[in-house]
């Protein structure tokens, strides 16, 4: 399967190269000195690395500039490294002690790359991929300083395996995965620039602004992808009928990721919810205003200032309310009831003015107040006022009202009727006692009254009289 690739010819490439150039006096004593560097470098750099993180925390700058300047700091190392290599180096040419300075100056040209590849990817924000690009570029320009660049090119294009006529090496994996990488970086760089610049634009729509970005996005990295792969010297017609079982695959286990994306773009095609509405889904008990909405899901920031990551699919799929859908008056109703003593119409009167004197209630639709039931113990109203900024609350407004109409009431004397309970107290010593209890009492009957039976004395002489005459 592997073509053009012979292990031992490598290692035996390897061993004539590390004896020609490495195991030798000359490039022993050029390692010393390389290594001294090293050590004085860090040293120096131990030193007055506080010194310099204290400046810069308390540089009152931008937060790039700070970035960027602590990125920097960190090449003072490899900077002090080769001023040391190269004064050591100038002493040997100028000593001339017939030492070899190849690998000093190889050295010298490595670290210079270092600095400058830092330098120029300082615009890359994220970390990662800012070491990513940089430790890339400097390894292929490292073994382009030392002349080896063409040889590891050979190495891993030999590196390779052929199926049909399709041939795919360790080079070509290497070169499309760079490719792949830097096209995408720059298509998702290219699509935030973008999308900043469709932002900012005052003629466009708010759902228009989102729609766009969205779907320039998507256009680029799907782009990004297809050159990567085209640039690499991949067939993509070979990829087919794999390709088609993968996107299968990925579509099933992809479903929700593709149903919440879609079902984004239909929430911005209908415009029945764009940022800055203010919706409540009473499934989950979320009331805030849209903040942004991305592909995959949409923020909704409350009063709380929580921000609540609702997947797309749920404003397709369940019960929305949305509060500015079409129009940002939203009316709201507030129930409050007062005593029977008084005048309706001068209560309707009362809370009608004290609604109107609040910044938030809007004066066209006017606020009304209407009678809606005679209560137990209370006359019933119910009050309607609108406002325009339910993203600003519903909870604090409707409390301010109950206050305005709490005072207006205690000014009009109008009562506001509560639950009243009446205890009685008796006194313990002022009640009577129970009377005692009569007990039966059994008359007894006259001996002479009973009858043979009944009477004891009758029963004792019989008994008497048979013992008498059993005795004789």
């Amino acid at each position: 399967m592997f073509e053009n690739f012979n292990l031992a010819n490598l290692w035996e490439s390897i061993r004539d190269w590390s004896n020609l150039y490495l195991w030798n006096q000359n490039t022993l004593y050029q390692g010393i000195i390389i290594l001294i560097s090293f050590a004085l470098g860090g040293l120096i750099y131990t030193a007055i690395r506080k010194k310099l993180k204290d400046r810069i925390e308390n540089y009152q700058g931008p937060a790039v500039a700070r970035r960027i300047i602590r990125n920097l700091v960190r090449l003072v190392f490899p900077l002090t490294v080769l001023v040391l290599i190269f004064m050591a180096t100038e002493i040997l040419i100028t000593v001339d002690v017939g030492i070899d300075v190849g690998w000093t100056t190889g050295m010298m040209k490595v670290l210079l790359a270092w600095i400058f590849i830092r330098i120029a990817v300082q615009f890359i924000a994220n970390n990662a991929v800012r070491n990513f690009f940089a430790l890339v570029i400097w390894a292929i320009a490292a073994l382009s300083i030392f002349g080896v660049l063409d040889d590891a090119s050979n190495t891993l294009d030999a590196f390779a395996f052929t199926i049909g006529d399709f041939r795919l090496s360790a080079l070509t994996v290497i070169k499309s995965a760079l490719m792949l990488g830097v096209l995408l970086y720059v298509a998702l760089f290219l699509s935030s620039f973008v999308e900043r610049q469709i932002f900012q634009t005052k003629s466009l729509s708010r759902t228009s602004q989102v729609l766009l970005a969205k779907v320039i996005r998507v256009a680029l990295v799907v782009f990004a992808l297809l050159i990567g792969v085209t640039s690499a010297g991949l067939d993509l017609s070979l990829f087919a009928v794999f390709g088609g079982a993968v996107g299968l695959g990925v579509g099933f286990g992809l479903q929700k990721g593709i149903s919440n994306l879609f079902s984004g773009m239909l929430l911005l095609l209908d415009r029945s919810i764009k940022p800055g509405d203010v919706i409540e889904i009473p499934d989950i008990g979320t009331f805030g205003w849209v903040n942004n909405m991305a592909a995959r899901y949409t923020e909704i920031v409350t009063r709380d200032n929580k921000s609540f990551l609702i997947p797309n699919e749920d404003f397709i799929t369940q019960r929305v309310i949305n509060w500015s859908h079409g129009n940002n008056l939203v009316r709201i109703h507030l129930e409050f009831g007062v005593h029977y003593d008084s005048d309706p119409h001068h209560v309707m009167e009362v809370a009608i003015e004290a609604t109107k004197a609040l910044d938030r209630v809007v004066d066209h639709p006017a606020p009304v107040c209407w009678i809606v039931g005679f209560g137990d113990s209370s006359v019933d109203f119910d009050l309607r006022f609108w406002i325009k900024d339910a993203e600003g609350g519903v909870a604090n407004i409707r409390g301010l009202v109950f206050l305005a109409l709490w005072d207006a009431f205690k000014e009009h004397d109008i009562q506001i009727p509560y639950p009243h309970r009446e205890v009685f107290v008796h006194d313990a010593d002022k009640q009577k006692k129970p009377a005692p209890k009569k007990t039966k009492t059994t008359k007894k009957k006259d001996p002479s009254k009973y009858t043979e039976d009944e009477n004891p004395a009758e029963k004792q002489i019989k008994k008497a009289k048979k013992k008498g005459e059993a005795g004789s």
